[in-house]
Order: C-alpha cells, then sequence, then structure tokens
C-alpha cells in the first residue's frame, strides 16, 4: 500500500477540527435501497467484509474523516462503519445525515420528514447503528427544501448539541440561499455538503462557505466514478441495482446506464492536465478539489480497498498547481 510522505489535511469549518484533507463517502456500502416506484438509490451488491478491510485500509493511509447516512441501505451503512470503527472510534470523525425515511426490513425508502421532533428520533437511531454516544458533524439531507420551513430545524439541532448527542451541524444542499440561511443563523453549522468535481467546476454554495468558514463537503468529487476514467463509451450497461443504471434526473453524468458522450467528451479534453504528473486520473481529480478552496473536503465512495489506497495516496500529491487547476475549469465551462 502507498502511504503518503505527507498528508494533506484541512480543518472542519468554524469547528476547528482538523481532519484529512479526504474523507471515505458511504453511499455505496450500504448496499441496494430503492424508492417506492422501484428507482434504485444504491450502487449495486456489496461484500460487508471487503467493505470492513476498506474503512480499515483508508485508517492506515491517514484518513479521518468518514461520510454516511441514516438511507444509506436503509440502515445499512451505518451499521457497517459503525462495526468497522469499533475501538477505533477516538481517531476519526463520523458525519452522518437526516431527512429521508426508509424500511430498514425492506431497503425501501419511503418518503421525508423534516419535522424537529424526527430529528431527533433520526438521531437517536443514528446513534445505536453507529455505536457512539455522538455524532461529529449531523447533516440535514434534503437539498432542496424550503429555506423557511427548514429554519426551525436549527433549533432542535442546538438542542441536539446541548444534550451532547451531537457535536456540529450542517445542510447537505447545493442552493446558497439554503447554505447561507444556516451559515447566518446556525451557532454550530459547520459545513455544509455540495457537489463539487471537475465536471461541476462551479458549485453555488462554495462562496458561501469561503465567506462563512464553512467546510465544503464535496460529493460526487469523482464524477459517479466518471473521473476514475473506468467509463467509456463502449463500457457495458451499468446493472438495474446500480443508481446509475437507472439514473435519476438529477443524475447528468449517466444515462439509461452508460456515461453520456457530453460528459465523455469533457474528460478527454482535461485528462492530460490532471494526470500530466504521474498522477492517476482520480488523484488529478481529487488534487483539483484542493486547489480551488481551502475549505474543500471531497468524499469519494469506495467498496473495495483498491479504490481506498488509490484515492488516499492523494493526500500525499496534494493541490494541482493553481495554473492547471484554472485550465481545467475553464476547459470544462467552455
Amino acid at each position: 500500500m502507498l502511504v503518503p510522505m505527507t498528508t494533506t489535511t484541512r480543518v472542519l469549518g468554524r469547528s476547528g477540527i482538523q481532519v484529512s484533507g479526504l474523507g471515505m463517502g458511504c453511499w455505496a456500502i450500504g448496499g441496494p435501497f430503492h424508492g417506492l416506484d422501484g428507482q434504485p438509490y444504491g450502487w449495486g451488491e456489496v461484500d460487508d467484509a471487503e467493505s470492513t478491510r476498506a474503512i480499515h485500509a483508508a485508517l492506515d493511509a491517514g484518513v479521518t474523516f468518514f461520510d454516511t447516512a441514516d438511507v444509506y441501505g436503509a440502515g445499512h451503512s451505518e451499521k457497517v462503519l459503525g462495526a468497522a470503527l469499533k475501538g477505533k472510534r477516538d481517531r476519526v470523525v463520523i458525519a452522518t445525515k437526516w431527512g429521508n425515511c426508509y424500511v430498514e426490513e425492506t431497503r425501501v425508502m419511503d418518503g421525508m420528514d423534516a419535522s424537529p421532533s424526527y430529528v431527533k428520533m433520526a438521531c437517536e437511531a443514528s446513534l445505536k447503528r453507529l455505536g457512539t454516544d455522538v455524532i461529529d458533524l449531523y447533516q440535514f439531507h434534503l437539498n432542496d427544501y424550503p429555506v423557511e420551513e427548514a429554519e426551525p430545524l436549527i433549533g432542535a439541532l442546538e438542542e441536539l448539541v446541548n444534550e451532547g448527542k451531537i457535536r456540529w451541524y450542517g445542510w447537505s444542499t447545493d442552493f446558497a440561499d439554503r447554505a447561507r440561511s444556516w451559515a447566518e443563523k446556525g451557532a454550530h453549522c459547520a459545513s455544509i455538503q455540495h457537489d463539487f468535481s471537475v465536471m461541476n467546476p462551479f458549485p453555488a454554495s462554495l462562496p458561501v462557505c469561503e465567506e462563512f468558514n464553512l467546510a465544503s463537503i464535496n460529493r460526487g468529487p469523482l464524477g459517479m466514478g466518471l473521473l476514475t476514467g473506468k467509463y467509456t463509451a463502449k463500457s457495458k450497461k451499468l446493472g438495474p441495482d446500480d443508481v446509475r443504471g437507472i439514473a435519476p434526473s438529477w443524475m447528468t453524468l449517466f444515462k439509461d446506464g452508460k456515461a453520456t458522450p457530453e460528459a465523455l467528451k469533457k474528460l478527454a479534453a482535461v485528462r492530460e492536465i490532471l494526470t500530466k504528473d504521474g498522477r492517476t486520473l482520480a488523484q488529478g481529480a481529487l488534487g483539483w478539489i484542493w486547489a480551488r478552496s481551502q475549505q474543500t473536503i471531497p468524499i469519494p465512495g469506495f467498496r473495495t480497498v483498491a479504490q481506498v489506497e488509490e484515492n488516499a495516496a492523494a493526500l500525499g500529491l496534494g493541490p494541482l498547481p493553481k495554473e492547471d487547476a484554472d485550465e481545467v475549469a475553464a476547459i470544462i465551462q467552455g
């Protein structure tokens, strides 16, 4: 395993907590789950033993930040992560999310609940699955929930902070007005999680994170796998248990189980810049994010030890040179 000689670190926004500059996104290790309409929201079948080995490999490589959600695998991701971190809890910062409702037994996502009473119930359930007494970062998972209706949640979250159930909180949202609302009103709001990658180089929430010293937690930093270079026009169609196989409307890089021609064309235009200093394509894409802002913490997903080792090795390579990062953004923007 390649262990970085130097390690990129970041601060988790207002919390002041130092974490590895790279987190591990635990969506995929939850395994399959679906909506009431049959829409898949997981990434296919998983091997829990391999997931556990991958989490341990991440720890060995210097990763200290893990991001999950209660809905991933209808609770399964939290259970796997909690079990893998047993006896290692003091070495890591755990982030999870709430807002979606689901049935654990059938792995069906069956609605949403943004009430202050529900957040307290959801928190207790996550604490139990994770096997911990406190959640370091608790994030609202409903991306486009109305700003005014979300404000009462701040009071409920502050109560959870006072009770010692959570340390800090944030919102997983791509909308700047929602990010700004919680940044201004939430005393313990430390982060905004949003889609950010080479393929989406100018997210609306990033300037808010920089203005208010919030961590910019970056979901989809490898473009749902596109930026690993694994998918081409000749790749087989992804299966029906993979969220990219029957891609929902918000997923723009894949359609009908394949990477879109438009996305592949953009990738081809920037591949050489991202890899010219010996990085893999994935490592270049992560270095590009670090070069864009000091607030950024990408959280690539994983299912295998090999994926973790490749991504974690980027910590030792650090940000891309600024001129290269700017050139990539200009090319993608067109």
